[in-house]
């Protein structure tokens, strides 16, 4: 069980040789580190006529754990054999230390250095690296390997201020400048090492670009950091911006971070992502009918990307671009975000790692949730996932209607649970909703359509013309393949059992999902669906070809037999009266040729549900349907819904034209 610690670089803003006589003042103990009992000088020789001058202290330390474990080990204090090498000539100091009790079970080593600052000689560097070997602690290996990593973050922590606090000791003793040391005239000249000190990065920059890092979270850092050092085919060497964003989202295991990298690396290599910004161009769809663009910053400097999802034709849209390329325009707003992010650190002169989203789901309905459309939705967003982690701060989702529960089940199944803490919710509530807002994002920036003051360079969105679908955008990648059937067919179709019913994120076979329907004129087709689920999600999509249809969904209280003759309703073979024994749940709605029709209906009792379809004039359907179990639809959504679905139906339906 082997550790490995590492610190960034710690600049003092002092002459080296001042900080050497505050650093002597510690010995042999200093109240800053109280667990430092004594150090007793075991050897000491100066070199080179005073060159150079090697020390070695014995130091005994208390032991920092509880009682028990003390008891446990037998010992209250333990001691260290500590090495100090200085030279004067080079202005450097190296310290070693090594653990004397417990050697054979358990080997700590411990390098700092003290050098000048190879930019300012008037300034002093120090880093410090560490390893803990744990090979048998009478069976505390874990325990020992915790209480090293809260040993060494004290060490750490504490090592700059001790020296503050002794170079301020010398100033009110009037010492504010020690000569450099400089060889007795008759002396032999000492030879001068030309030094190569890799400064990675120093606590300034750490505080001004990367923010507030434990000094653990510092090491891995450096660790991953040094890793990359390794890689033979790097072009070029991420930022620490993006390694911290990588560990970050591995929760700062080292090695997983550096995997994900390096994938992440390769795929960047691959799909010449450095070069998009510069390369990709708009397609004319995207310009005139793509909801989302940048609008200013939050309150914390992020970037804001505010997305009109509810008014976006997300079937035009990736009928229009395809999958690849619906993920490329993903693509280019992330590295757009990014730039952003740069630029608005800069400009604030703070740290800045994310972006903000803000998601405006007014007019979102249940033709959002056609199927190849969410499957490209959770191929983009575990793209981005992958290669983009972390780079989003907050996301504010507004407006949102009763049938974002639905949505918001599905695809938060496919989101890590961290991202999924970043969200926001607000309702329909414009006022409450502003009021929410104004937390994150200052009242004159609040846009237009929210009720705010600030109008926006963001297209409205609306409804793709069909005139600019390809034809094979979505052959390669939603497997949308029509199987032709009978005319006026029926089919039953019983709902999962319990012990089958498919998980929000079951990965589902796409293939054959839309079924196509020859209705000749005054023929109809429908579907029943035996529901045993109460509150279960009865969810649909169709388009219609070629003259008008009308489309019903019915409740029906008492068995229905089997029937073989297509040509006839349900409704034909028995004496039913509407609202005795059948109920119409939806209204009759007129679907007109080549519209696309979705909805979604809560089946809150344990009847039969009948999708109804009437062809005055003979028509072609193209039809697909689901039923969401209500563990899926309830689960953490239950305050969602309720929150939504005041003063409403339970049942939603959309025509898209």
């Amino acid at each position: 069980m082997v550790q490995k610690f590492q610190s960034p670089v710690r600049v003092y803003k002092y002459p080296f040789e001042l900080v050497m006589k505050a650093y002597e003042r510690r010995f042999p103990t200093c109240p800053q580190m109280p667990i430092v009992l004594d150090c007793e000088i075991i050897k000491d020789e100066s070199l080179e006529n005073g060159a150079k001058r090697n020390t070695s202290r014995r130091c005994k330390l208390a032991v920092d754990a509880p009682y028990i474990f003390k008891k446990l080990i037998g010992v209250d204090f333990v001691f260290f054999l500590q090495h100090n090498y200085l030279d004067m000539t080079n202005r450097t100091l190296s310290i070693e230390a090594v653990n004397e009790s417990f050697s054979s079970r358990i080997e700590i080593f411990e390098r700092c250095r003290y050098y000048a600052h190879p930019d300012n000689s008037e300034w002093t560097c120090f880093d410090q690296t560490a390893t803990l070997d744990i090979k048998n602690f009478f069976g505390f290996e874990h325990s020992m390997e915790k209480m090293g990593m809260k040993q060494y973050t004290q060490t750490t922590l504490k090592g700059k201020e001790i020296i503050e606090y002794f170079i301020s000791q010398l100033k009110e003793e009037g010492v504010t400048h020690v000569d450099r040391w400089v060889p007795p005239l008759d002396a032999p000249k000492s030879p001068t090492t030309d030094q190569h000190h890799d400064i990675l990065l120093d606590g300034d920059f750490i505080a001004r670009n990367l923010g507030q890092l434990s000094p653990m979270q510092e090491s891995k850092l450096l660790e991953l950091r040094k890793m990359l050092d390794g890689v033979d085919d790097l072009e070029r060497m991420p930022s620490y911006q993006t390694i911290l964003r990588f560990l970050s989202a591995r929760d700062w295991h080292v090695s997983q971070a550096y995997a994900m990298l390096c994938d992440s690396l390769k795929w960047r290599r691959e799909h010449r992502i450095d070069a998009l910004l510069a390369e990709y161009s708009k397609p004319a769809v995207v310009i005139e009918h793509f909801p989302g663009g940048w609008h200013h910053h939050d309150k914390d400097g992020r970037p804001i990307y505010i997305l009109r999802l509810g008014h976006m034709d997300v079937k035009g849209l990736l009928k229009s671009l395809g999958m690849e390329g619906l993920l490329r325009l993903a693509l280019h707003i992330c590295e757009e975000g990014i730039q952003k992010i740069n630029e608005s650190a800069e400009r604030l002169d703070k740290p800045v790692l994310n972006w903000s989203l803000l998601v405006d789901l007014e007019g979102l309905s249940m033709r959002h949730l056609w199927r190849p459309g969410i499957k490209a939705l959770l191929y983009i967003t575990e793209t981005v996932e992958r290669n983009y982690p972390e780079t989003m701060g907050r996301v504010l989702v507004v407006r949102a209607p009763r049938v974002f529960p639905i949505a918001w089940t599905i695809v938060s199944a496919f989101i890590d649970e961290h991202t999924r803490s970043k969200f926001l919710f607000y309702g329909p509530d414009c006022e409450h909703m502003k009021d929410g807002l104004a937390q994150y994002i200052d009242e004159e920036i609040v846009p237009d359509f929210l009720g705010g003051p600030c109008k926006t360079m963001i297209h409205e969105g609306g409804l793709v013309p069909k005139t600019l679908y390809k034809m094979n955008s979505l052959e390669d990648h939603d497997d949308e393949t029509p199987v032709a059937s009978r005319a006026a067919s029926a089919c039953i179709v019983e709902p999962p059992s319990e012990g089958k019913r498919l998980s929000a994120a079951h990965q589902h076979d796409h293939k054959n999902l839309y079924k196509t329907v020859e209705l000749k004129p005054g023929f109809t087709h429908e579907l029943l669906i035996r529901n045993t689920d109460p509150k279960s999600v009865l969810t649909w999509d169709f388009d219609v070809m070629r003259n008008d249809l009308h489309f019903t969904l019915y409740r029906v209280t008492e068995e229905l037999p089997d029937k073989n003759d297509s040509a006839v309703s349900y409704f034909d073979l028995q004496d039913f009266v509407e609202g005795v024994n059948y109920f119409r749940e939806e209204p009759t709605l007129i679907c007109r040729h080549k519209e696309s029709v979705q909805g979604s209906h809560v089946m809150h009792h344990n009847d039969s549900y009948l999708m109804h379809w009437f062809s005055p004039s003979g028509s072609q359907l193209n039809v697909f349907y689901e039923v969401l179990s209500s563990v899926n639809y309830k689960g953490s959504m239950t305050s969602l819904q309720s929150a939504f679905s005041s003063n409403s139906s339970a049942a939603s339906s959309c025509q898209s034209r």
